[in-house]
């Protein structure tokens, strides 16, 4: 029996490229990380899985909760939203909004979005959940479906507490799965609009919405003890990049280590499907089945991954599996697995599975097969 190296237990790999950068771990954000949305790809880490305030871009979530209560026919963009005092009474970015002022969900939407402002926040928490303690459960609860296993959110906006953390990881987690709702895109890219008829300025606090080829959106975050953070993603061609950058010690710098991040990913990787050498995959021997021999097949059959810029030709590829196995077999059942590597390191893997059932031959289905055979002849 061939010997199998390990059991392959998630879907998506992860694997980093060393960003030709120097002293990139020394300086620049606390935490920084450079990931493709549609493999789920980690192209560049640093220190992303450190647990550490997000500012703002706790927003991503609570946006995300909206875009699906959208699409769920739970909200919708004209529908009136009345403030609360306590809406009224946040901190930081706000639009100023009075107890009992009332404006459409969309309004309060695009205030978020383009200008962070932490009343509308409120008001659309409260307004969709009765609370916002009741909005945070769904925040945490959505956070766990999306497997963000080192975030904790105790507020909707994202103001300095102790117990509401997260890491790079994670919030290119979240920005990924918002930016497939393109109920946003619009706001997203927006640099500049007005509310209440002119009166309230909006400024998109993300300046790369003017500036980067590409740009889809992204959230910025700022408090004491968050520092300036920002998460981005653009889209070029068939690549979708989330870029995050944590902790910087100025505006200018979260911008230029994202757009430093973005540059990196687009001008060095590529989209790359792994082929499959049929003729290496070879029938299995079943034993005790009703059929002798079963056919493996790639689990993620087609999947792409991410790699260098010109090195499709240098990809290896190896294939691992059992020589025989017991009745009965359940297709999809593990059998095996299929590795893509560059340079040694990893860029896909891929359970090798059972391509459908074999019974187990009892004497009952012996007889029946037997009797088959014979009024066949």
């Amino acid at each position: 029996m061939k010997k199998i190296l390990c059991i392959f237990t998630a879907a998506a790999i992860f694997f980093t490229f060393k960003l030709p950068l120097t002293a990139r771990a020394e300086s620049g954000p606390r935490a920084e990380i450079l990931f493709e949305a549609n493999t789920g790809q980690i192209i560049f880490s640093k220190n992303s899985e450190q647990k550490l305030p997000m500012a703002s871009i706790t927003k991503e979530m609570s946006l995300l909760l909206w875009a699906e209560d959208i699409e769920a026919g739970k909200l919708s963009l004209d529908e009136p939203v009345k403030a609360s005092s306590n809406a009224s009474e946040a901190e930081g970015s706000v639009i100023w909004l009075s107890a009992g002022e009332t404006l459409t969900a969309a309004e309060l939407l695009e205030a978020v979005i383009v200008s962070s402002a932490n009343d509308a926040c409120i008001a659309l928490a409260e307004h969709t959940a009765g609370s916002e303690a009741q909005f945070v459960k769904r925040m945490n609860s959505r956070a766990a479906e999306l497997e963000m296993t080192n975030t904790r959110y105790t507020n909707c906006t994202g103001l300095d507490d102790s117990g509401h953390y997260t890491t790079a990881h994670d919030i290119a987690i979240v920005t990924a799965e918002l930016m497939k709702h393109e109920v946003y895109r619009g706001w997203m890219l927006t640099w500049l609009d007005y509310l209440r008829g002119g009166e309230t300025q909006l400024v998109n606090t993300n300046k790369l919405v003017r500036t980067y080829k590409g740009m889809l959106g992204g959230k910025t975050g700022t408090t004491d003890n968050a520092g300036c953070c920002l998460t981005a993603c653009a889209e070029r061609g068939d690549m979708r990049l989330v870029a995050v950058a944590l902790g910087c010690e100025s505006d200018d710098e979260r911008f230029s280590a994202v757009k430093e991040l973005l540059d990196y990913g687009f001008d060095s990787f590529e989209k790359f499907t792994p082929e499959t050498d049929y003729s290496k995959l070879k029938p299995i021997k079943v034993t005790r089945g009703i059929d002798d021999f079963i056919d493996p097949i790639i689990k993620n059959q087609g999947s792409d991954c991410i790699i260098k810029k010109g090195r499709a030709a240098d990809v290896e590829y190896e294939y691992t599996f059992v020589e025989q196995c017991d009745a009965p077999v359940k297709a999809g059942q593990f059998l095996g697995e299929y590795l893509v590597t560059l340079d040694g390191a990893e860029v896909f893997r891929s359970e090798i599975v059972a391509s459908k059932d074999v019974p187990k031959m009892s004497f009952f289905r012996c007889l029946g097969l037997i009797f088959k055979e014979i009024i066949s002849m």
